[in-house]
């Protein structure tokens, strides 16, 4: 099959993956565009890149491991797997599907009213879910536990107050952010501060990911499958510009690797199709909504056997329930 015959594959694939939306079907040059853009920076990388990245150790992951103990035992948070990170000349670029889902995504996104925020405000996200951890036991044995992950939280829109964390029913207050945010701990204010250009967005994520996940850092991450997880955790955090939003999807589309998966289920128990990236065993799923192309969660699917599970086995997963922004910490929309 030669490259335009894969191309109308997937086109067609895309089509049955998600049906028609009521707003415009992105115009086929702008696919075209950011497809050959990726292409040709695909082709630079294995020139300029694929030497150093070879070189580079596997990395952490993906999953936050909950930290609970069970009762006498303590819980071993592992470094999965032993591969090496991905490279440019071994990942394809992202499938017709995925970039058509998430350009529809944008486009969602870019049509959402803005909200209007003030000074002193915070921003809500209410979240189901869970995660796994490896716990030894008291007699020594290992076993693994299924962590919920439900909770609500307050952020401060410029990080200067602490953040109210609410799980099974107990508040626990988090330090701020004194510099007003960073792409571990968004505020409001840092993404709507986010380049609107995802070719800039992406080299913004990257170059962070490169610090501490390129060359020498130990990783086994590498920084495409960084960027995609910390785009990732941007979309869940909270309350997001809506241009920083539609930025975030198509940047995600520059990022090789990325395809869809036709059905899959969030924590809340809602069917959609998600945009995925596989990585070291594990694959990061990002749950659309197939009628409006909303974001409804994100989980973590094992496709290896492992000391986590079997193949197909979900070991993360978390729903986005509710959102959107408030004047105190503790009230909700």
């Amino acid at each position: 099959m030669n490259l335009e015959q894969r191309e109308q594959a997937e086109r067609a694939k895309a089509s049955r993956t998600l049906p028609p939306v009521p707003y415009p079907e992105p115009a086929p040059d702008r696919l075209a565009a950011r497809r050959a853009h990726l292409l040709n920076e695909v082709d630079r990388q294995t020139h300029s890149r694929s030497s150093r990245w070879a070189l580079r150790p596997t990395g952490r992951w993906g999953l936050v491991l909950g930290t609970a103990v069970a009762a006498g035992a303590a819980v071993v948070v592992l470094g999965l797997g032993s591969g090496s990170p991905d490279t440019a000349r071994d990942v394809p670029p992202a499938s017709a599907a995925s970039v058509q889902l998430l350009e529809r995504a944008a486009l969602t996104a870019a049509s959402t009213p803005q909200t209007t925020v003030r000074a002193g405000q915070y921003s809500y996200i209410k979240t189901v879910g869970h995660t796994t951890v490896l716990s030894e036991t008291s007699a020594g044995e290992m076993e693994l536990l299924r962590e919920d992950e439900s909770m609500e939280q307050w952020t401060s829109v410029d990080g200067s107050q602490q953040t109210l964390q609410r799980k099974d029913g107990s508040d626990s207050l988090l330090p701020g952010t004194a510099d007003g945010g960073n792409l571990n701990a968004p505020t409001y204010s840092f993404l709507a501060a986010l380049p609107a250009d995802p070719d800039d967005l992406l080299k913004q994520i990257r170059d962070d990911a490169e610090k501490n996940h390129g060359a020498g850092s130990g990783s086994t991450t590498g920084p495409d499958q960084e960027a995609f997880v910390t785009i990732g955790d941007l979309l869940r955090s909270g309350v997001t510009p809506p241009k920083t939003t539609a930025a975030l999807y198509r940047a995600a589309a520059l990022i090789p690797g990325v395809d869809t998966v036709p059905d899959a289920v969030d924590a809340a128990g809602r069917h959609g199709v998600a945009v995925a990236r596989t990585h070291d065993g594990e694959r990061t799923e990002w749950i659309f909504d197939k009628n409006t192309a909303r974001l409804l969660g994100e989980r973590t699917v094992l496709v290896e056997d492992n000391a986590w599970g079997n193949a197909g086995t979900v070991v993360t997963s978390v729903a986005l329930i509710d959102s959107g922004m408030v004047d105190e910490a503790g009230q909700t929309p």
